[in-house]
């Protein structure tokens, strides 16, 4: 196409009305709107490449080209690149800066929970170096590791690479063809700028969203499956025109779009948009864009960790205040005699007297704050990432894993998801013995892979046991421009054209050993066709004829007889108008009637292309009529006339067909009251009817309001669109806006008029990127782009759509196991803060310090959480419906159970502390108002039993039974968390195993550091004699008598509850 030189090639195109020879693509609709386009370019004049891009895929190609100051024979010129450059920047998609480790580092520390416990390093250091003690240093170290330790795990759980930004790059091609200054050259895809014009071929990727003006071959293919979601490959050309400007990418048959591949073909286009103005840029920009949901469980956590800090804080000032009269006695004991004798000797104690009673405050924040809980429950996730990852479930994000417990939408791509996105031949039609007898076939397998059977009535057939199987495989295989290959890794997969390809495997399956011979090829049916015969012309396709030929010659081992033919395959109903005879299965042939046309046709539209099988149909036909020298074959308008007077063979019907055990898996996810709605860019006719096959819809059902499109969905309003989220199953034509907004209202509260769901998104192409970024969890296929896998939280190895439903059953499992070590931890931590609270109100020596709970929260409580997340599942997990996202992780029943019986562990610390001072045979027998009078006891020089002096006090031994009971307890504490209501009599210890070794090891930790003199100095501890320990374990034992009588009520009130449900139905 030639057009005028460009007024000023130092200026930026702009849009001038110019006179034009109409060309190939000037139709008369051109003609009819010449007088609009002219006066619309006036008005873009300026800026031409964002409002050009809106219509491009409305005008003609003589209107496109109106639009444009420069001549499209010669390209842009250097000055003209360098000024739309400037303005428009390169084509590079953009890229989100990820967060520095440091700020991810500081941000592990803005939590109320871990601020308390920076506050209490704090006051250990300060108070060390006021005191002249190592005790308090000893304290901020291990205080301060343990918030370091906890703060690299959570950098570890949220730094994780954007890959999906990245994996983008990979979809703009390295170098294009480009027309500049009236020569081709190659240059770097990101140095092309709007309006450039690019040449593009059958193998590339296309660099820029562009509009086609000149198709240099009779068909241009192109697959975009990976940004539309559409199965097969698409017809480009430039003189389709949309009707309206506002349609769905899929109607924009004038236009590549970035980052799609061309598969057969050659064309020459402009680039209307370059970044991340293209239709991938836009993909590219919404993941930088989108905002990361908080899981449920961590939104629990958070909650939790508020209500618990608003607690601690209160007990802690309340702790601090009750022991405000005894702040000089105390500090008279602790403060140096200089500072006691000095002018400010009252100030002095007292303010010593304060901050002893502040570090006890101290002490009760760290014994309520479950300092191994994140630790524990990134353990208990990790643990699950590697059960999942044995089923093929790889997790990406760590709480995913929790996440998909409660998921109760699965938002499912179809093709690749519940599809292979392999097309397959399903079904093969041929006249029988006579006219008025059709022959239907099955084909079997369903992927590229040739694994599989042609059968009729059950009973398998090859080409040897009908002609017209042979006839039609010949067509099959070389009226075809794809292949199919063998990797070294056994899989197999197309060469070019997907539903060519199909075709080629459905030639395998027909191929019958004894012809075939001794061979060790892969595709020995089509490496015979092709030794048999020679591919002279290609008749390409052409949508005018909707079908493609080849006319072939025999070659070695070809038969003579058959000489040159034409073998030619399209649209059944072009094909049929066009043959004037049809083969038998026997290989008579016949001549063609309008009565045979009908049934032939009637098959194809009324059964193959129904709402239940939407199969899509070629028929294949011959012509040995052929002359290699018939001047018709260099002109492309000529090429229906050579496809007449053909003989009919057959018809086989096509589509990208369901994974075998998906019903099941939706089947699966009904019962436990999941909802799976299919999001897919395909057309609605062939969507509903995978939908029907995979059980999504029955049969019969109907299915108004209940399947809708894209656009249908994007017309609607917002209060619209939350109601239909509700009620659709399957939302077709989709663009990638569309799945994100739908993704996004299934999440909104139902507070705000949603639905509430927790929303699992799955999908392989680069258009699933932003919705599985935006869901609550995203879930890639194996074989997928690398963009959906980056975006996703979970990966699925084997693209399998039943792994999805296995993960959701562990996932269940993790969340009642996470339930359980919480419920576990807490009561611990209530027993420590008892302990400690009552023995500031009781006015005893301290019982429990720091340094130890530090321990006993992180390591001797840590191992047996972790092990209860190996309790085996429910057996009838998958029975319920999904918890809600708000659902409290503790309720007050269970609240009230676990203050109770940590309650319990704190009285039994107190009552261990007291036995050793009071009532043991070896101990200082001492009454309980000497104990409460310890401060007093150095002024009154006291002398107990067993030659005890004042310094028994603050004797080791009796903090350390008390801390031997706490540990004792909480071991048979982890006992009783197994099961929440069940009794350890049905559940007994050993149905979890790891959960018995923890508790030995955890005891023996604790033996080991009363035993080892470094561990003493500390821990503050000392060894224990028998007689000590069996009253460790007296004391310890009540508790899961205690915890056992609280399940029997617990069980009760479950069948109360389940009565009174009856009663309500």
């Amino acid at each position: 196409m030639s057009g005028r030189k460009p007024r000023s090639s130092s200026r930026e195109p702009k849009a001038t009305p110019r006179k034009r020879s109409k060309s190939a693509g000037g139709s008369k609709r051109a003609g009819e709107r010449s007088g609009r386009s002219r006066s619309s370019s006036r008005k873009r004049k300026g800026n031409v490449a964002s409002d050009l891009a809106e219509i491009a895929h409305t005008l003609s190609v003589d209107e496109f080209i109106e639009e444009l100051d420069f001549d499209t024979d010669h390209g842009l010129s250097n000055k003209q690149v360098l000024s739309l450059r400037e303005k428009y920047g390169r084509n590079e998609l953009p890229k989100g800066e990820g967060e520095p480790l440091w700020k991810l580092f500081l941000k592990q520390f803005d939590d109320p929970l871990v601020k308390i416990l920076l506050g209490a390093a704090g006051v250990s250091l300060v108070s060390s170096f006021i005191e002249g003690t190592s005790e308090g240093l000893i304290e901020f170290f291990v205080i301060m590791t343990i918030l370091i330790f906890n703060a690299a795990v959570g950098v570890w759980q949220e730094k994780r690479a954007e890959d999906a930004i990245d994996a983008l790059q990979s979809y703009n091609p390295e170098k294009a063809k480009v027309l500049r200054n009236g020569k081709i050259s190659e240059i770097l895809s990101a140095d092309i700028v709007p309006m450039d014009v690019v040449e593009v071929a059958v193998g590339d990727k296309v660099p820029a969203d562009m509009r086609v003006i000149a198709m240099h071959s009779t068909t241009l293919k192109v697959e975009q499956a990976a940004l539309t979601g559409e199965s097969a490959s698409v017809n480009k050309n430039p003189n389709s025109v949309a009707s309206k400007k506002d349609c769905e990418l899929q109607a924009k048959d004038n236009i590549l779009f970035s980052g799609t591949d061309v598969v057969y073909g050659k064309c020459r286009g402009v680039v209307i948009l370059t970044g991340e103005k293209t239709e991938i840029g836009k993909i590219a920009k919404s993941l930088t864009e989108t905002e990361e949901h908080s899981s449920p469980l961590k939104e629990k956590l958070d909650a939790f960790g508020d209500l618990l800090t608003n607690v601690i804080t209160v007990i802690c000032i309340l702790c601090w205040v009750v022991n405000i009269f005894s702040f000089k006695r105390k500090g008279t004991l602790v403060v140096s005699s200089a500072l006691r004798d000095s002018d400010y000797g009252y100030v002095w104690c007292w303010l010593f007297g304060a901050l002893f009673y502040f570090k006890e405050a101290v002490a009760l924040a760290v014994a309520a704050i479950p300092e191994g809980l994140p630790a524990v429950v990134t353990t208990c996730l990790a643990l699950g990432t590697r059960r999942m990852a044995k089923r093929n479930a790889l997790i990406r994000h760590l709480p995913a894993v929790e996440t998909l417990g409660c998921t109760s939408v699965i938002c499912s791509d179809k093709t690749g998801t519940l599809t292979t996105n392999q097309m397959s031949v399903e079904k093969v039609l041929t006249f029988g013995k006579n006219s008025t007898d059709l022959v239907e076939m099955d084909v079997s397998g369903i992927t590229y892979e040739p694994r599989g059977d042609v059968t009729k009535d059950g009973r398998k057939v090859t080409m040897k046991d009908y002609d017209v199987l042979s006839y039609l495989s010949k067509i099959m295989s070389l009226c075809n421009q794809s292949n199919i290959s063998c990797n070294s890794t056994g899989h197999w997969d197309k060469i070019g054209e997907s539903t060519e390809a199909s075709l080629k495997v459905l030639v395998e399956k027909l191929a019958d050993p004894s012809l075939l011979g001794s061979t060790s090829s892969h595709t020995p049916g089509n490496d015979m066709w092709t030794r048999m015969f020679k591919r002279e012309v290609t008749l390409e396709f052409a949508r005018d004829r909707k079908s493609m030929s080849v006319i072939v010659a025999p070659q070695s081992g070809g038969s003579k007889k058959d000489g040159v033919q034409l073998l030619c395959k399209g649209a059944p109903e072009s094909v049929l108008a066009r043959c004037n005879s049809a083969m038998m299965a026997n290989g008579d042939i016949v001549q063609m009637t309008d009565r045979m046309r009908e049934a032939i046709m009637s098959k194809v539209e009324r059964e193959y292309g129904s709402d239940t099988k939407a199969l899509r149909c070629l028929a294949h036909a011959f012509s040995q009529r052929v002359d290699l020298s018939d001047k018709r074959l260099a002109d492309p308008k000529s090429f229906a006339s050579v496809e007449s007077n053909m003989t009919f063979v057959g018809v086989v019907g096509i589509r990208d067909p369901p994974r075998k055990e998906v019903r099941d898996s939706i089947m699966t996810c009904k019962k436990a009251g999941i909802r799976v709605i299919v999001i897919t860019g395909d057309n609605q006719k062939t969507a509903e009817a995978v939908c029907r096959m995979i059980g999504v819809f029955e049969p019969g059902e109907d299915v108004r309001g209940k399947s809708l499109t894209g656009a249908e969905f994007a017309r609607m309003s917002r209060r619209e669109q939350l109601q239909a989220v509700m009620t659709a199953s399957l939302f077709s034509r989709t663009e990638p806006i569309h799945k994100q907004v739908i993704v996004e209202c299934l999440q909104t509260r139902e507070s705000e008029g949603g639905p509430g769901e927790v929303a699992a998104m799955t999908g392989d192409g680069v258009n699933d990127a932003p919705a599985l970024h935006a869901a609550d969890i995203g879930v890639a296929m194996g074989s997928g782009t690398a963009v959906a896998q980056g975006a996703a939280k979970m990966v699925l190895a084997d693209d399998n759509f039943t792994t999805i439903v296995a993960a959701i059953e562990e996932g269940r499992a993790i969340y009642n196991n996470t339930k359980a070590f919480i419920r576990y931890l807490i009561s611990s931590n209530i027993g420590e803060v008892v302990c400690i609270f009552l023995a500031v109100i009781l006015g005893i020596p301290e019982v429990l310090v720091p340094v130890t709970l530090l321990w006993v929260n992180l390591v001797t409580d840590g191992l047996p959480a972790t092990a209860l997340s190996f309790n085996p599942p429910e057996t009838d997990i998958m029975t319920k419906k999904p918890r809600k996202r708000d659902e409290q992780l503790l309720s007050a029943w269970i609240l009230v159970r676990y203050v109770v019986i940590g309650t319990y562990v704190g009285v039994a610390c107190i009552m261990g502390f007291i036995w050793w001072q009071t009532m043991y045979q070896r101990g200082p027998q001492m009454n309980l108002a000497q104990l409460q009078d310890h401060l007093q006891c150095k002024e009154k020089q006291l002398t107990f039993a067993n030659g005890f002096d004042c310094h028994v006090m603050e004797d080791k031994r009796p903090k350390t039974v008390s801390l031997s009971i706490l540990v004792v307890v909480e071991m048979f504490n982890a006992l009783n968390a197994i099961s929440e209501n069940e009794s350890l009599l049905l559940m007994p210890p050993w149905v979890n195993p790891w959960l018995l070794a923890t508790i030995l090891l955890s005891i023996t930790q604790h033996v080991i550091i009363l035993a080892v003199p470094q561990f003493q100095t500390i821990f503050q501890v000392a060894h224990l004699n028998q007689e000590e320990w069996m009253m460790v374990v007296k004391l310890s034992f009540p508790v899961i008598l205690l915890d056992e009588l609280m399940k029997v009520i617990s069980r009760r009130q479950e069948k109360a509850k389940e009565e009174e449900d009856k009663k309500f139905v």
